[in-house]
């Protein structure tokens, strides 16, 4: 059988304040071309769907509308996890009105999907943790063993060990490892998905990226991917944005990736969704299929103002954020002519290169000094002892004109 795996599309999400609706819009019809392009026969999402609790309308809508587009008219079961970004209540309000439609939308970590069948598959089975599908074209069941996000404590709690003082990972090893020696033998064929910060052992810790919620602190709650019952055949994670294989040739555990790049720190980032062609009793084999729509990030610095504003010329479609460095602090007009010549330019940061004085350490203030004078030093101060320019002397000179 053939699976698509996507995760995190941070439905809603802005950057800083540009919207990328449009390009969400996009790309979800992509990886909906994708998944009839490739014939896929089970769609799994795996966590962070929408950016926020309360996700705007618009993004609600194209959540549905893009998961109902995947199911293929109910032919295709979709499988979609809540992750940290999402409300589960949230995630679980649809899912009477969802299985009709070939969705199983998975808000907690203990959820029971309640067994339905349509024509063209069903669950067979379904326990706190796990499903099982029967696919009406395929001789073998999908057997599936699901973990929303939660925080430790509440993670703990719903798989039924809030008194043990274990490691969150002993506690998921023992869990996951009980449903697949109950439930996963080598007559189906048996995935795990989970929205987790999980890593190769010996392997180099990654990063989460920036404005990503975190869901580590420091190195002691780490989960490795040697925790994954030997039973399971591909794992379906949510959480990096970046494609990964934190797993083994043999028994892949992928970060698909995020379809957009949403943060600076993703900037040159390549997006793709997993394509996992797996048997009963076999290794699963992968493919990456590239996502070609949305705007590339890019992350660049120049301490020459004619200079950023040809590169920027030059790459109208890019969204950026442009470090300035200079010996004074720009313009009211450089600061013009830079933002004039693109479109896309999300922070502009200026920074003051360190002019190497040698600044006497200011240890009294002097209150005889007039207003501009103690602005003065003050400003040194805080600037490596350069002295503010003109035109910020002159407007803090209209401020005081007027407040008198």
């Amino acid at each position: 059988m053939k699976i698509l795996h996507t995760a995190d599309w941070h439905l809603g999400k802005k950057l800083d304040f540009y919207s990328r609706m449009e390009e969400q819009i996009r790309v979800m019809d992509e990886i909906c071309q994708i998944a009839e392009q490739q014939q896929v026969d089970l769609v799994i999402i795996a966590g962070d769907l929408f950016d926020a609790f309360n996700p705007p309308t618009e993004a609600v809508e194209l959540l549905y509308k893009t998961m109902k587009t995947l199911t293929n008219n109910g032919k295709r079961p979709v499988i979609a996890i809540a992750g940290n970004h999402d409300s589960p209540s949230l995630i679980d309000a649809p899912n009477p009105l969802a299985r009709a439609c070939g969705i199983v939308m998975i808000g907690y970590p203990n959820a029971i999907v309640s067994p339905f069948k349509l024509p063209d598959f069903e669950i067979l089975n379904a326990v706190p943790g796990f499903i099982e599908i029967q696919l009406k074209h395929i001789a073998y069941p999908v057997r599936i063993i699901h973990t929303s996000y939660a925080n430790e404590l509440r993670l703990k709690a719903y798989l039924g060990e809030e008194n043990r003082e274990d490691a969150l990972a002993d506690v998921l090893r023992q869990n996951w490892q009980n449903l697949a020696e109950t439930y996963c033998d080598a007559q189906g064929v048996n995935l795990l998905t989970a929205h987790l910060y999980m890593m190769r052992r010996g392997g180099e810790i990654p990063e989460e990226p920036e404005g990503e919620k975190p869901i580590r602190v420091g190195n002691a709650d780490l989960i490795y991917s040697d925790i994954i019952p030997p039973q399971i055949q591909y794992t379906a994670l949510g959480h990096l944005h970046g494609y990964r294989n934190v797993g083994t040739a043999e028994r892949p555990a992928v970060y698909a990736s995020s379809p957009l790049a949403y943060s600076f720190s993703e900037a040159g980032q390549q997006k793709f969704v997993s394509i996992v062609q797996v048997e009963r009793g076999e290794n699963a084999h992968l493919e990456k299929i590239e996502l070609k729509n949305g705007r590339a990030l890019a992350r660049k610095s120049f301490d020459n103002v004619d200079f950023a504003v040809k590169w920027l010329e030059e790459h109208p479609d890019l969204l950026v954020e442009l470090t300035m460095e200079s010996e004074y602090f720009l313009t009211a007009e450089e600061r013009r002519k830079i933002m004039q010549s693109h479109s896309g330019i999300i922070h502009l940061i200026p920074k003051v290169k360190n002019t190497g004085g040698n600044l006497q350490e200011i240890k009294e203030i002097n209150l005889d000094k007039g207003l501009e004078e103690l602005f003065i030093d003050y400003f040194k101060t805080k600037n490596d002892g350069q002295e503010p320019n003109e035109e910020l002397m002159n407007l803090l000179k209209e401020v005081l004109a007027f407040s008198n």
